[in-house]
C-alpha cells in the first residue's frame, strides 16, 4: 500500500483559485478510484503563486517564468508535495531539473468562449465595444478579426472577471471553455468560438500532473491517469511552443489531434496588432510528436523570415 510506504496522506499541490482546486479535486478522485484508495488518503495543499499575488497587473509586466507554478515546483523539489496539478498551458516548456510531467488527464474543450453582457456574439458586438482579456493571443486574434473593437487588459480569477463584466467595466471578455465547464459555468458563454478561426493556446484544456523524477512511488501512482491521446497531442503542441521560444508575451496558437497512429498539428503565429498571421499544418506519426512540433515551428520561422525551405523530414506540411 502506498500509504504504508509514505507513512502519511498523499499531498497534492495546487493554486488556491476555485478552478485550480476543482482540478486538484478531480485528480484526487481519479487517483482514489483507479488505485482503490479512500479519498481521505489525499490532502490538497493550496498555495498562492506569484501570478495570483499580482493578479491586477498585465502578465507581460510581471514576468512569465514560473508565474503560476514556481511555488508548487519548489515544494515538489523539497518533497513537501508529492504531486502538483496544473492547467498545462501555465507550465513552462522547460521544467526545473528533477521534475517532469508524469500524467495528462483526458483533455477538456480546447475552445475559447466569448461572454458578453448584451448577449451579442463576437461578430455582432458593436464597433467600439470594449473587450477585456489578459491573453496576448486572444488580443491579437481580436485585432485580426475585429479591429474596430477596443481591447483592454483584464486579469483575475474567472469569477472576478465575470463580476467585472457584470459591473460594466467591459462589454465582453474571453475565457477558456474548459475552465467554465469545470466550474459548472458553461451556461454563461455567449458564443463558443470556432478553433479554425480562433485557435487555442498550446495545451489549452489539458490538466497535467507534475512530480519529482526520483519519486517513483508517486510516479507509479499517477501513471494510471495518463491519457495517451492527450499526452501525445499536448507534447506536440509544447514542442512547437518551445521551439518558437513562446511566452505570455508572444501570440502563438496550436492545436494537435490524434487520429489512430497519426497526429495532426495546426499552429499559428501572429503579430500583437493582428497582422501577419502565419499558419502551418503538419501530419506525422504519433511516435514523433517532438519532431512534428519542432518541424512545424521551423516552418513558421522560415516563412516569417521570408524564405521557403524544402522539407526533408518526411512529414506532410500545409501552410498559408
Amino acid at each position: 500500500m502506498i500509504m504504508e510506504k509514505l507513512g502519511r496522506r498523499i499531498r497534492i499541490g495546487t493554486r488556491a483559485s476555485p478552478l485550480a482546486i476543482a482540478q486538484a479535486s478531480e485528480v484526487a478522485s481519479r487517483l482514489a478510484a483507479c488505485n482503490g484508495l479512500p479519498i481521505e488518503s489525499f490532502e490538497i495543499v493550496k498555495l498562492t503563486t506569484k501570478g495570483d499575488r499580482l493578479s491586477e497587473q498585465p502578465v507581460p509586466d510581471v514576468g512569465v517564468k514560473g508565474l503560476f507554478t514556481q511555488e508548487l515546483e519548489d515544494r515538489l523539489l523539497s518533497a513537501d508535495l508529492d504531486l502538483a496539478v496544473h492547467s498545462c498551458k501555465d507550465v513552462a516548456t522547460v521544467l526545473p531539473d528533477g521534475l517532469h510531467i508524469s500524467a495528462f488527464l483526458p483533455r477538456e474543450d480546447v475552445r475559447d468562449a466569448l461572454v458578453s453582457r448584451s448577449g451579442a456574439g463576437l461578430w455582432e458586438l458593436p464597433s467600439g465595444a470594449v473587450v477585456g482579456t489578459s491573453s496576448v493571443r486572444r488580443a491579437a486574434l481580436l485585432a485580426m478579426h475585429r479591429p474596430d473593437l477596443v481591447v483592454i487588459p483584464f486579469r483575475g480569477l474567472v469569477g472576478t472577471r465575470l463580476q467585472k463584466l457584470s459591473d460594466g467595466i467591459v462589454d465582453a471578455t474571453l475565457l477558456a471553455k474548459a475552465g467554465l465547464n469545470r466550474l459548472d459555468l458553461a451556461g454563461v458563454a455567449t458564443e463558443v468560438l470556432d478553433p479554425r478561426q480562433f485557435p487555442p493556446a498550446p495545451a489549452q484544456g489539458a490538466i497535467c500532473i507534475e512530480t519529482a523524477k526520483e519519486n517513483r512511488i508517486v510516479a507509479d501512482l499517477v501513471s494510471a491517469l495518463d491519457e495517451a491521446a492527450t499526452a501525445d497531442a499536448v507534447r506536440c503542441e509544447r514542442a512547437f511552443l518551445r521551439a518558437l521560444d513562446g511566452s505570455c508575451r508572444t501570440p502563438i496558437a496550436a492545436y494537435a489531434t490524434c487520429h489512430g497512429s497519426e497526429v495532426v498539428l495546426r499552429g499559428m503565429t501572429i503579430e500583437a496588432d493582428g497582422s501577419n498571421p502565419v499558419r502551418v499544418m503538419v501530419r506525422g506519426a504519433r511516435s514523433e510528436t517532438q519532431k512534428i512540433g519542432l518541424s512545424a515551428a521551423n516552418c513558421i520561422i522560415s516563412r516569417r523570415a521570408g524564405r521557403l525551405e524544402k522539407d526533408t523530414s518526411g512529414l506532410l506540411f500545409q501552410t498559408n
